[in-house]
């Protein structure tokens, strides 16, 4: 597969700490918030993103991992394998979870997310924090905070990690 950097670490960063701020203001702080990383990839951005929260508002807002394979609509067209344990100890209801993943893509996993959250209580608002919104949308999902809007081909694989966010293609 050849690749392309799209982002650097620092552009990561920055990226985080922007998305904190918007975070915060929409939510007029940061006291009902609970930060939950889709695994495997939403939960390294999902640590960032609580841990820059806490640098900017002195309180660090619970941290959760979700895994969604048991909740995805392809069940049966491709092997259910779950990716990583899901850690959700905060109680849900009543407050605002911030979503976290690495890409957006179709929104089928976002659509999962959103189904298990469900069997962990009663938010009173679930936003949708990405690294990367690559577009193609299958569903009518659309995240409230994105720290690179990528348009790409079908064909194109975005793979975001600690030293940054690579583009590449799929050799055939």
């Amino acid at each position: 597969m050849s690749h392309a950097r799209i982002m650097t670490t620092a552009d990561m960063g920055r990226a985080i700490r922007r998305m904190a701020h918007e975070v915060i203001e929409r939510n007029h702080g940061v006291e009902d918030l609970v930060v939950v990383g889709l695994q495997t990839g939403g939960v390294p951005v999902a640590e960032r993103l609580a841990e820059t929260l806490a640098e900017i508002e002195g309180i660090h807002p619970p941290v959760g991992t979700l895994d969604v394979a048991l909740h995805r609509d392809d069940i049966g067209l491709r092997p259910v394998v779950p990716e990583a344990v899901t850690d959700l100890t905060t109680d849900l209801d009543g407050r605002i979870v911030v979503l976290v993943d690495d890409v957006l893509f179709t929104g089928r996993t976002i659509r999962a997310a959103l189904d298990a959250l469900c069997d962990f209580g009663r938010p009173r608002s679930i936003q949708l924090a990405v690294m990367v919104d690559r577009g193609h949308r299958e569903l009518p999902i659309r995240p409230d905070y994105v720290g690179k809007n990528l348009p790409t081909r079908r064909d194109e694989v975005v793979d975001v990690h600690a030293t940054g966010v690579d583009l590449g293609v799929m050799q055939k």
